[in-house]
């Protein structure tokens, strides 16, 4: 099948472009998962000035790359999310203006409808990205939570993504939503969800990321059986998980890296993730977008991860069968070929 790898440039925006592309050029990459961050991509500038998507693209081209997907995680985390000072760090001045809850939101509301028409200029048709969660902090039971304060989130995701979702089908692009922590959707019945609260929208699918599921203890195969027709992108990226005794698997507190921690990102092939049985999920799948490479592993060089990242996909990767291996039993199939 040899899918497309690419690289999700999110992690590495301290570095222009330029001098990114260079090096993703050296490594063999087909291509970018373009950050919405940085100088990677300007989703106001691509709906404003009319030869930005054209100066993008000549960009990759002069790094002999293309692009398959843009992504806008952080300024969707702020269209659901309880809007509080963490929110600053993250979203462009445009869209955190003074700060105020309401306002962020619809502001970020409407860079996410910008984010479909950028896409579209650019050429490509998926748009990665987060929603936020106005209930992730009810995610522990207690004190006891009513079912409608859990309902009220998913028919806030209704109220504020249809209009949004109507803008990216309107212009044949699909929003991948990262199932993950923190999210609307971070397991499986949760997505399910999701799907019902947009009205199994044609434009709504998810960004596979088996590594955020792991850790939680969801199957990836088993997702992607549950969501075949809705896998619109895949991030290849591992996880270690290493429960020790003593630290939840929950550990909000302890930042990445640290010794105690029962479970850390890893970068390909050094942690728990099956990718053979993931492959065989996506052939089963009708899958043939690309696999992104979404490197993090605080205890790895990243330039050292993402060469050996990149090798790693090119030896998972592979098509499904298009014989069955017994047919040639039948001697009626002897010799045909």
């Amino acid at each position: 099948m040899s899918r497309p790898v690419t690289m999700f440039t999110g992690q590495w925006a301290d570095l222009s472009l330029d001098a990114l592309l260079a090096k993703m050029k050296e490594w063999g990459y087909d291509g970018a998962e373009l950050a919405c961050w940085g100088d990677h991509f300007d989703v106001e500038a691509a709906v404003t000035e009319l030869d930005y998507c054209e100066k993008k693209r000549k960009q990759l081209e002069k790094h002999g790359l293309n692009v398959w997907a843009i992504s806008n995680h952080l300024v969707g985390q702020a269209t659901l999310d309880i809007i509080d000072q963490r929110h600053q760090s993250i979203l462009p001045a445009s869209v955190w203006g003074g700060g105020n809850p309401a306002q962020v939101r619809e502001r970020a509301v409407q860079h996410m409808k910008n984010a479909a028409l950028a896409a579209k200029r650019l050429g490509v048709k998926v748009v990665n990205g987060f929603t936020g969660s106005p209930i992730w902090h009810l995610l522990y039971s207690f004190p006891p939570v009513p079912p409608e304060m859990v309902g009220a989130g998913f028919d806030l995701l209704h109220d504020v993504w249809m209009p949004i979702l109507d803008v990216f089908g309107e212009n044949d692009i699909r929003f991948a939503l990262e199932v993950h922590p923190t999210e609307i959707a971070y397991d499986g019945p949760t997505a399910e969800w999701a799907l019902d609260a947009v009205e199994h929208h044609d434009a709504f699918g998810f960004n596979f990321d088996p590594s955020h599921l792991l850790w939680q203890g969801v199957d990836p195969v088993v997702f992607i059986q549950a969501f075949r027709d809705r896998i619109y992108h895949v991030h290849m990226k591992d996880v270690g998980v290493q429960p020790n005794g003593w630290a939840s698997v929950l550990n909000n507190h302890m930042p990445f890296g640290k010794p105690a921690r029962p479970w850390d990102f890893r970068s390909l092939g050094h942690g728990r993730v099956d990718f053979d049985r993931i492959v065989r999920a996506l052939n089963e799948a009708g899958y043939a977008g690309p696999l992104s490479v979404e490197w993090e592993d605080i205890g790895m060089d990243r330039e050292h991860g993402a060469k050996e990242a990149l090798g790693y996909v090119r030896r998972v990767d592979f098509a499904p069968s298009a014989v069955a291996f017994d047919a040639a039993f039948d001697k009626a199939e002897q010799g045909k070929k």
